[in-house]
């Protein structure tokens, strides 16, 4: 099968390449763009990667109405063997991260059946207030301490604390959880893993060992909290989810370790850089920061879908093709693996008016930045939509003239569209 990259334009992007990932924004916006307007998906080679199996590479699946094809069709686009990586993770590294994003029905419809109590409304309604302590309690500490870094005085804290606080995980390991994800998520980048890479060919090796110490070492917070909530449940997700029993079906020992993984590292990234990136939006387009500031209450809900649209926090996730199927126009064979790209399905001209406008007042909003519909849809995206809100509400309260004081220190990876560090400023009350 032939991958017709004849256009000059579209030889020289290579997703694959780091380089590409350390361009400016707007650089690789472009280079989206010119994917998208091709006849149909595209096809790159898999990444080199040491310890993996290199196979046929994938198509790229980049416009609006593919990705969210594919993720309505599960049957046919399966998560099975691998979601999150465009290589099969070696065995050594997939009995720490093989999660439920992994799976297909039925493991995965058990698996959520049993979780998903822990984010129905009724719940979160309950969490609420205690989000909204815990924003009060941050922006407390950010008047005291000053204007400085925004990620480490406000981003990370709310998604973290909030998490911690739903799996019972102390108030002492939070620091430790925090260090941990960073690597799991950010191991193509040097300030995690320790590794100084050829950004044309990352060490990665390397920075997979590095993943499994991490994933390990959170497995084995995972087993002593499950231990202590069998003996002694206190009501908190942990101890639901290991005594859970429904229709017979438990989490085994190994299921609920890679949830928990996932639960901790999805539900403190994907916040943290929803409201890093919300912050400097904010910051660089004052007329928007005036009309949410002029009916907060009436437009923080889009001003939320928008920034999760326009940022895209988590780029992408693969699917495996379990049987030939046409797809715009481009006849996919079965073992094929295509690659969602939600950054480039949330810049997507078909769909959206003016795409690299950032407009809180856009409607309607159909993005992609929990992904997209289907049963793989984010179970936390609720969550994640009142913690951002509701620490913009206490920031913008409190003070109303906070604002992004230079330009991001970014994240270098492919998966994970992170700030490490964004400096803030204000006037103190």
């Amino acid at each position: 099968m032939t991958t017709e990259r004849t256009d000059p334009a579209i030889d020289t992007v290579d997703l694959n390449d780091l380089r590409f990932w350390a361009r400016p924004p707007h650089e690789r916006a472009a280079a989206f763009a010119a994917l998208r307007a091709r006849p149909g998906p595209v096809r790159f080679p898999d990444p080199p990667i040491p310890f993996t199996r290199r196979g046929n590479g994938y198509w790229a699946l980049v416009r609006h109405a593919d990705v969210v094809e594919a993720s309505r069709n599960p049957q046919i686009f399966s998560s099975e063997p691998n979601a999150t990586s465009i290589i099969d993770s070696p065995s050594w590294l997939n009995r720490y991260v093989d999660s439920m994003i992994n799976m297909d029905d039925p493991r995965h419809a058990k698996i959520r059946r049993i979780v998903s109590r822990a984010f129905t409304p009724r719940t979160l309604a309950k969490t609420e207030d205690d989000v909204r302590r815990r924003a009060a309690r941050i922006v407390d500490d950010l008047i005291a301490s000053g204007p400085g870094d925004f990620v480490a005085k406000v981003a990370v804290r709310l998604p973290v604390e909030v998490i911690c606080d739903m799996l019972g995980i102390p108030d002492r390991y939070q620091p430790r959880v925090v260090r941990l994800t960073n690597i799991v998520l950010g191991n193509t980048d040097p300030e995690y893993t320790g590794i100084t890479p050829d950004l044309g060919r990352v060490r990665t090796g390397l920075g997979l060992a590095k993943v499994a110490w991490a994933a390990r070492a959170l497995h084995r917070l995972a087993a002593a909290l499950g231990r202590e909530r069998v003996a002694e449940p206190t009501g908190d997700l942990t101890s639901a989810l290991v005594t859970a029993d429904i229709d017979g079906e438990k989490l085994s020992a190994r299921e609920f370790g890679t949830f928990f993984l996932l639960l901790v590292v999805a539900g403190n990234e994907t916040t943290r850089n929803a409201i890093a990136h919300g912050l400097k939006l904010l910051t660089d387009h004052p007329d928007q920061r005036e009309l949410l500031l002029d009916d907060f209450d009436g437009r923080i809900a889009g001003a939320v879908e928008e920034i999760v649209r326009y940022s895209t926090p988590v780029i992408c996730f693969r699917r495996n093709l379990t049987r030939d199927y046409e797809l715009n126009g481009r006849p996919l064979a079965k073992g094929d693996k295509v690659v969602l790209f939600y950054n480039s399905a949330n810049r997507d001209e078909a769909v959206f008016t003016d795409p690299d406008r950032f407009d809180i007042t856009r409607s309607p909003n159909p993005h992609v930045g929990f992904g997209g519909p289907g049963p793989h849809y984010c179970l936390g995206a609720n969550l994640a939509r009142r913690e951002i809100a509701i620490m913009f509400r206490e920031l913008f309260t409190r003070l109303p003239d906070i604002r992004a004081d230079g330009d991001p220190d970014l994240l270098l990876s492919s998966f994970i569209n992170g700030i490490k560090r964004l400096p803030c400023t204000f006037t103190a009350p």
